[in-house]
C-alpha cells in the first residue's frame, strides 16, 4: 500500500511517499524557491572550448552554464553518414540559443544545460526534434507495450519524439491525445516566447512546482491514500486532480489531528535517520555516506553485528541488508550522477551475484532511471542514477 504525506506551513511544504508503511521518496519546496532543472532559457554563448569541445552560456543565472558537444548535436546524427563535427563549428561567442537545464548547478559548477528539450505530461514525456518512440522499460507486458507503440504511431508528427510513462499503463488513446495535445500547445508557447525574448538572457519555460508535480506524477492508481494537513495545500491539490484526473479525488483527505502529520507516520524520525552521513542499517552494520563534486561513495560496514555461522554469512548478511537499503536513500536524499559502493569483501561469487542482483531489483522501483553498471576489478560497485 502506497501512501502520500504533504506536511505544509506558509514558508515550506513537504511530501513523503510510503510504501507498506516505509518511507520511500521525499521531497520539499519552499515557497521562494526557483526550480531550475527543466527550465528552458534563451541564451547567449560566452566561451567556446574546442579542448573540451564544450561552450560556456550566460542564461542569466548566477555562474555561466555548461554546454557538452553531445547535448547539442542533433539527435539523430549517429543516422547520418558523416564525421561528428567540432563544438566550433555548431557554436560561436554571441550566438543565442535556447537550451534547457539537464543539472543543476553545484559547488563551483555551473547549471548542465542541453539543447535536446523534454517536456513531461501526464502520460508522455515529449521531445520535439527527437524523432522516435520509447516505451518505458518498466511497462513489461509485452502485448501492452505493443499496443502503447501503435497508438504513439497513430498521434505522432514526423520531428516528435514520444517517451510513455510508467504510469500510463492500460490508458486510452483519447488520454494519450489530450495529453499530447497539451504538450504541443506548451511548445508552441514555448517558441513563442522564445521569439520575444530572442535576444536573452532570458527564462521562458520553469517546470511545475511541486503541488502540480505532485499531481502529475505520484499520485496514482498505486497511491491509495493521500494526507494533507494544511487546508490551502489540501484545496489546491484536491482541485488539481479534479481536472486531471477526477478518478482519484476520494484518496485525498484532511489530516486534523493534534498529532503533526509527520510524526503521527513516523517520517520525522526516519529523514533525521537518512540524511546522516552515518546510517545504521538493522543487523548492526552500518553504511558511511560521502558526496562529492565528481561522484557519490557509499561504504558498508559491519559495525556491531558479528554473525552467527561464518565469516562468510555474517559479510553477506550485512551486505544484503546494504544493497537493500541503498537505493531507497539514493531516492530518498535524490542522489544523482556516479554512485560507487564499497561493499565489504566476500569470498563466494555466488554471493557476489546475488548482491547485484538485489540492489538491481531495489534500484528498479525508482522513478528515476538507475543502473547497476557491475563490480570494479577492485570489487567495487559502480552505478549511476539521473535526476527526477
Amino acid at each position: 500500500m502506497k501512501q502520500l504525506i504533504v506536511h505544509g506551513t506558509p514558508e515550506l511544504t513537504q511530501a513523503a511517499l510510503l510504501d507498506d508503511g516505509r518511507l520511500v521518496e521525499w521531497d520539499s519546496q519552499y515557497s521562494l524557491d526557483n526550480q531550475r532543472a527543466g527550465s528552458i532559457y534563451m541564451g547567449k554563448i560566452t566561451n567556446v572550448l574546442p579542448g573540451m569541445q564544450a561552450a560556456f552560456v550566460d542564461v542569466g543565472l548566477t555562474k555561466n552554464a555548461f554546454l557538452y558537444i553531445d547535448d547539442i548535436l542533433p539527435v539523430n546524427l549517429d543516422k547520418q553518414p558523416k564525421v561528428k563535427p567540432s563544438i566550433t563549428e555548431l557554436a560561436e561567442i554571441g550566438q543565442i540559443l535556447m537550451v534547457q537545464v539537464s543539472k543543476e548547478a553545484e559547488g563551483t559548477k555551473g547549471a548542465r544545460v542541453t539543447t535536446h528539450f523534454s517536456i513531461p505530461g501526464r502520460w508522455i514525456v515529449y521531445m520535439p526534434g527527437a524523432d522516435y518512440i520509447a516505451i518505458s522499460r518498466k511497462i513489461e507486458d509485452d502485448p501492452e507495450r505493443q499496443r502503447l507503440k501503435q497508438i504513439m504511431g497513430s498521434l505522432r508528427r514526423p520531428g516528435e519524439g514520444l517517451i510513455v510513462r510508467t504510469g500510463a499503463h492500460g490508458q486510452t488513446e483519447e488520454a494519450f491525445w489530450q495529453d499530447l495535445q497539451d504538450l504541443r500547445e506548451q511548445w508552441q508557447s514555448i517558441l513563442h516566447k522564445s521569439d520575444e525574448t530572442y535576444e536573452g538572457p532570458a527564462q521562458i519555460y520553469q517546470d511545475l512546482d511541486l503541488l502540480p508535480r505532485l499531481a502529475r506524477d505520484v499520485i496514482s492508481d498505486d497511491v491509495t491514500e493521500v494526507w494533507i494537513d494544511n487546508i490551502r495545500i489540501y484545496e489546491e491539490l484536491k482541485s488539481l486532480i479534479r481536472d486531471r484526473s477526477p478518478q482519484w479525488q476520494g484518496k485525498i483527505s484532511l489530516y486534523e489531528h493534534k498529532m503533526p502529520v509527520f510524526d503521527h507516520f513516523r517520517i520525522t524520525e526516519e529523514l533525521n535517520r537518512c540524511f546522516r552521513r552515518k546510517i545504521w542499517l538493522p543487523s548492526g552494520g552500518y553504511l558511511v555516506l560521502d558526496q562529492t563534486e565528481a561522484l557519490t561513495v557509499i561504504d558498508v560496514n559491519t559495525g556491531k553485528y558479528t554473525g552467527e555461522v561464518n565469516l562468510e554469512q555474517t559479510v553477506y548478511e550485512i551486505n544484503r541488508e546494504a544493497a537493500e537499503e541503498i537505493p531507497r536513500l539514493l531516492r530518498l536524499r535524490n542522489i544523482r550522477g556516479i554512485i560507487i559502493v564499497d561493499f565489504i569483501d566476500m569470498e563466494l561469487e555466488t554471493n557476489r551475484s546475488s548482491i547485484m542482483d538485489l540492489i538491481t531489483k531495489a534500484a528498479w522501483k525508482d522513478r528515476s532511471k538507475t543502473v547497476v553498471v557491475g563490480w570494479t576489478k577492485l570489487g567495487l560497485l559502480e552505478m549511476t542514477r539521473k535526476r527526477k
